[in-house]
């Protein structure tokens, strides 16, 4: 696990310990010093910790003129012992939400487990975003994690998405072709 970096190809046109909005703003990172961890497997250090003891995420993309983010996640979705969606709503999205984002990107292909809880904060989560115009996504969760978070009926709250190979998009494009996916569907 400690060699899944942070994609860093949109680093050159966003950087989130650089955006004063951005809940982690002023981070320092090592490149070599590992500290965190997900159960007793070492990740790489550029991860951003956000509370959660086995979810991880690297805000890859903010831009508040268009009203989205994406978000990149490493690790287990535990909203059963950890709380997961708590802490990221709290912690992170709630501090998006109130600098105007509406619209929000999560990419889970690294997201190896889910365990569900309460529905609460999914629920309070999407009535915001949508009272406001926006949605939640959730972009290339694998098959396995899907299963469990369908289960929980959870993809009325946050939608499920699958787009080949997402890197090849710069993020304007990749929002721009996720909204129009999500405008679709909504009709």
């Amino acid at each position: 696990m400690h060699d899944i970096e942070p994609f860093y190809n949109w680093r050159h046109i966003y950087i989130s310990e650089e955006d004063e909005r951005s809940p982690f703003f002023g981070r320092v990172y090592s490149e070599f010093q590992f500290s965190q961890t997900i159960y007793n497997y070492y990740i790489h250090p550029q991860w951003d910790d956000f509370g959660s003891r086995t979810l991880y995420m690297k805000v890859l993309m903010a831009d508040y003129d268009e009203h989205y983010v994406i978000i990149e996640l490493i690790g287990e979705w535990n909203d059963a012992i950890e709380n997961d969606i708590m802490e990221l709503k709290r912690e992170v999205t709630d501090i998006f939400f109130a600098e105007g984002i509406t619209k929000f990107v999560l990419i889970a292909e690294n997201v190896l487990n889910f365990h569900s809880g309460d529905k609460d904060y999914y629920e309070e989560w999407f009535e915001e975003v949508t009272d406001a115009g926006g949605w939640i996504v959730c972009l290339d969760m694998p098959e396995q994690t899907q299963y469990d978070f369908k289960k929980a009926r959870l993809h009325r709250y946050i939608e499920l998405m699958e787009i080949d190979n997402w890197r090849v998009y710069k993020p304007f494009h990749l929002f721009k072709k996720i909204d129009s996916e999500m405008a679709k569907r909504l009709e």
